[in-house]
């Protein structure tokens, strides 16, 4: 409960360009290779049911919702070293100017500073670690993580029953998408406070 009302309040928080609120999830997509049966000229092109997997992606979702931004970064797995990466993404490609990044993720065992430490030198972890203010959603409450939202939102929009097959595929397909929204600002409407 109190894990929920802390990020429920962090929501609360007006807009502060210089303090956002990013929100961090991933999820992963398998890729997939389309098998093609062979027509002859004049006849409809016929696609088999059957494929060739191409191995899985892991697709992270960096989302500032009050600001209607979102980054899609794709990485080969999901490990701390991944999460790393991506925080120092965050950090110094993102959010460069900012005093502090307001940070919201799930529980997973990789979503925490001992990822730094396990990617980096104790003195980059650190100052990677600090430039982080770390809200954690309840155990089976990552749905309060609104990157969830966003990779809702990006399954449904461009995912779905789509057979992508390879990873730059992948991140030209997101890439498009992420455009698209942020340029819309789209943003989430919150409306569940501690007070529901």
């Amino acid at each position: 409960m109190a894990k929920m009302e802390d990020v429920l309040d962090v929501y609360q928080r007006p807009y502060d360009p210089l303090c956002p609120v990013v929100c961090i999830d991933e999820t992963s997509k398998q890729l997939i290779k389309e098998t093609r049966i062979p027509c002859g000229p004049g006849q409809p092109e016929k696609v088999d049911s059957v494929y060739i997997r191409n191995g899985v992606a892991d697709v992270f979702m960096i989302s500032e919702p009050l600001a209607g931004r979102r980054e899609t970064v794709v990485t080969k797995s999901r490990t701390a070293l991944d999460f790393a990466e991506i925080l120092r993404y965050t950090s110094d490609i993102l959010y460069p100017r900012t005093e502090k990044i307001i940070l919201v993720t799930d529980n997973l065992n990789t979503h925490s500073a001992a990822s730094l430490y396990k990617a980096f030198e104790p003195e980059e972890a650190r100052r990677l670690a600090e430039r982080f203010e770390w809200h954690y959603t309840p155990k089976h409450g990552s749905w309060l993580d609104m990157a969830e939202i966003e990779l809702s939102a990006l399954t449904v929009q461009c995912l779905l029953n789509v057979r992508i097959p390879t990873i730059e595929d992948l991140n030209k397909i997101l890439s498009a998408w992420s455009q698209k929204r942020n340029f819309a600002q789209k943003g989430v409407s919150w409306h569940f406070t501690t007070d529901d």
